[in-house]
């Protein structure tokens, strides 16, 4: 099962400069342990220590919010989009 995932800049230097990287899981819980194989030390910036995502960090499946879906729980198929998008704050 592929799945393509959309890093944004600032993590690309886990993925040496890749800014799409193909993956596989059932599961946004699956796919982060997945990345985290291949790409060793980036879920330490996309979940916490009890491995729950990130408030700051959003992600996407398909361009729909994970928050309106399952959350960490939403159901992957093959040839998903997975966005990952770091909130932006200002004023």
């Amino acid at each position: 099962m592929a799945i393509k995932v959309l890093i944004p800049t600032p993590l690309q230097k886990f993925t040496k400069d890749q800014a799409t990287v193909e993956c596989s899981g059932a599961t946004i819980d699956d796919l982060m342990n997945e990345l985290e194989t291949q790409f060793p030390g980036i879920k330490a910036r996309l979940c916490d220590d009890a491995g729950n995502l990130r408030r700051f960090i959003n992600f996407y499946v398909n361009s729909e919010d994970i928050r309106f879906l399952e959350g960490q729980s939403t159901a992957l198929k093959d040839g998903d989009e997975v966005s990952i998008v770091p909130a932006v704050a200002g004023g």
